[in-house]
């Protein structure tokens, strides 16, 4: 595995001076669907359930928790769930890749003067697992929240935009008062995530660039200011 950057978990908020982007993780930054489909046929052949591995994957984005209830009974949803994030590390990190453009996207806003954070559903130290296996580079990773919830960690770490693939990370954008940049690469679609809320909607992070030089160009909500301190 690549060694980790330094400290890229819940580290400091950024000071005044500093601009943040935060990255969700599944989808936007990494295709974790073959990982997270080996972990849930581990699961299911522990358990003997009917778990369909193939149905998971294809709306990623909650929690497990949320996932597991449509399979198991509730009062078994806590044990599971933690016995899922006890086998994702054998079974889902090194089948997972980075997306097109994830590295670009992350030095890009490093290259204007900005931090990165990542603020996904998924469980911390297996996110931060990604994070060294892939060579990924963020400043801070914050795990264990969703849609609204992200909020807490965005506003936190003075994020004034937020990408994501999913309409909940549209909606955690939204409560942390950031802007809400959309990619397509997961579950939904264009018209889902515009209708949702989302400011811009982008077809993959390779175009995310381009638009964060144009953004800070045009000097939106402050960053281009913040960036040149």
């Amino acid at each position: 595995m690549c060694p980790l950057p330094e400290s890229p978990r819940s580290a400091e908020p950024a000071g005044p001076a500093a601009f943040t982007v935060g990255f969700d993780l599944d989808m936007t930054l990494i295709d974790s669907r073959p990982g997270i489909r080996a972990a849930y046929v581990a699961l299911a052949a522990e358990t003997g359930s009917d778990l369909d591995p193939d149905v998971p994957i294809s709306r990623l984005g909650p929690p497990v928790e949320e996932e597991l209830a449509h399979w198991f009974p509730a009062e078994r949803v806590p044990e599971l769930a933690a016995r899922y994030r006890e086998l994702y590390p054998a079974h889902a990190i090194t089948g997972t890749l980075a997306l097109p453009g994830a590295r670009e996207a992350i030095a890009a806003v490093h290259r204007a003067g900005g931090r990165v954070v990542v603020v996904t559903a998924k469980h911390e130290p297996n996110a931060l697992l990604h994070m060294r296996h892939l060579g990924l580079a963020p400043d801070v990773v914050v795990g264990s929240l969703w849609a609204e919830a992200k909020a807490a960690a965005l506003r936190a770490h003075g994020a004034l935009v937020y990408v994501g693939d999913h309409v909940g990370d549209v909606r955690g954008a939204a409560a942390a008062g950031a802007l809400s940049v959309a990619v397509t690469t997961g579950p939904c679609g264009e018209g889902e995530l515009r209708e949702a809320g989302a400011d811009v909607v982008l077809p993959a992070l390779t175009a995310f660039p381009a638009w964060l030089e144009g953004y800070l160009a045009g000097g939106g909500a402050g960053l281009a200011s913040a960036a040149a301190d």
